[in-house]
């Protein structure tokens, strides 16, 4: 562990490009390859019984591109323990499974990922978890959420897909004060706009799917943390169950984090232009954005963020029908899920990626439209919009 602390110690003072590039990796000194090589092996060779090299005997255990990736996301998050996972979920399974046992109690957002509200909701409320709601915008409400047995209080900031804003310091607090941790999802903004640990918070948790990847071509999820304890539980669960990414899914996921950067600063124009285009427009009754003035979290994401994401969501005139009718008319922008990629995607929240939150306390509006702005030639984007919402 004194190692990987120090590794992680060495590139603070570097820019975050800087990291995102190099981070976890030297070239190799055999062969001088500037890039991780994909070890594509189940097993290594021992040099008698025990005698490891480098500390490798299995791949599920470990692998040295997963381990370059790992070093990266560490350095990415500021942090100095990061554990790669085979997707999103299956880092969320493991913070909850290391962290909870039958009786304790955590409070989640009250617009939660679906993945993440149907894992607790249906899953570990069958092995006596249970679990309260509250928006990550009202500080008091999630302070009167925590009880006795609360272990954990979860938050996403922005929050999928109604991108209410959680202040990460001031939750952080509260959490403390009540004996319990804070996860902070991060996946929506990524470690180049906020970085949660520096503000306070136990665990940072990705889907790497998503903007770290940046591609829309690798799954993956990762856990990033400074408690030597929590990375120990996490190693024991990412080895014992098994959920790890392969060496082609590691290298994939490192590549994308080489231009993190970069393309998020051309999500972020391209988002700014699109939230310009359709505050003014006859057919959207609401535009959902951190970074316009009267977004309620406005102040807090300008704290806390660099900027405010590639993320925009939409409240649609005229119901459910017409915002299904404006998801099936862009050209452009693809309908599909996920988010995150060089590619503009637009979805309907309530018929796809939070389907399971219907009835519940988390059901998503009915009119909502979610749109993941990519990094294409503006003029096109807003033509496609202009098309689709005539």
């Amino acid at each position: 562990m004194s190692e990987r602390r120090s590794a992680a110690d060495s590139v603070r003072w570097q820019g975050f490009s800087t990291r995102a590039i190099h981070a976890g990796y030297d070239p190799d000194p055999q062969t001088g390859a500037v890039n991780v090589p994909i070890y594509a092996s189940s097993t290594f060779a021992q040099d008698g019984v025990g005698g490891l090299r480098d500390g490798f005997e299995y791949a599920r255990t470990g692998n040295p591109t997963r381990r370059a990736l790992e070093a990266n996301l560490a350095a990415l998050e500021s942090g100095t323990y990061g554990r790669a996972f085979a997707s999103g979920m299956a880092a969320t399974d493991c913070v909850l499974r290391s962290t909870l046992r039958p009786g304790d109690h955590l409070v989640i957002p009250n617009d939660a990922y679906g993945g993440t509200f149907r894992l607790i909701d249906k899953v570990f409320s069958q092995w006596g978890i249970t679990y309260s709601v509250a928006p990550v915008s009202d500080v008091a409400a999630v302070r009167d959420a925590i009880r006795p047995e609360t272990k954990l209080v979860w938050t996403e900031t922005p929050t999928n897909p109604l991108l209410n804003v959680g202040d990460i310091e001031t939750l952080a607090a509260v959490a403390h004060e009540a004996g319990a941790k804070l996860v902070v999802d991060n996946t929506f903004a990524s470690p180049y706009l906020q970085q949660p640990l520096v503000l306070g918070a136990d665990v940072v948790l990705h889907s790497t799917t998503k903007y770290l990847g940046g591609h829309s071509d690798v799954v993956g999820g990762a856990l990033v943390t400074d408690s030597e304890e929590l990375d120990e539980a996490f190693a024991f669960l990412q080895n014992g169950a098994g959920a790890v990414p392969g060496p082609f899914d590691g290298f994939l996921t490192l590549r994308g984090i080489k231009t993190l950067g970069i393309r998020m600063d051309r999500h972020c124009d391209n988002a700014e232009k699109v939230v310009d285009y359709l505050s003014g427009h006859d057919k959207i009754d609401a535009v959902l954005y951190p970074g316009l003035e009267n977004h309620p979290g406005h102040e807090v994401a300008g704290k806390q963020m660099k900027r405010y994401g590639g993320m925009v969501s939409v409240l649609v005139k005229g119901g459910l029908d017409a915002a299904k009718e404006f998801c099936a008319r862009t050209e452009v922008f693809t309908l599909a899920e996920s988010l995150g990629g060089i590619e503009s995607l637009i979805e309907h929240p309530g018929a796809m990626t939070h389907a399971s939150t219907a009835g519940s306390l988390l059901e998503v509006p009915a009119n909502l439209v979610r749109l993941s702005v990519g990094i294409e030639d503006i003029d096109d984007l807003l033509g496609d919009l202009e098309n689709a919402l005539r």
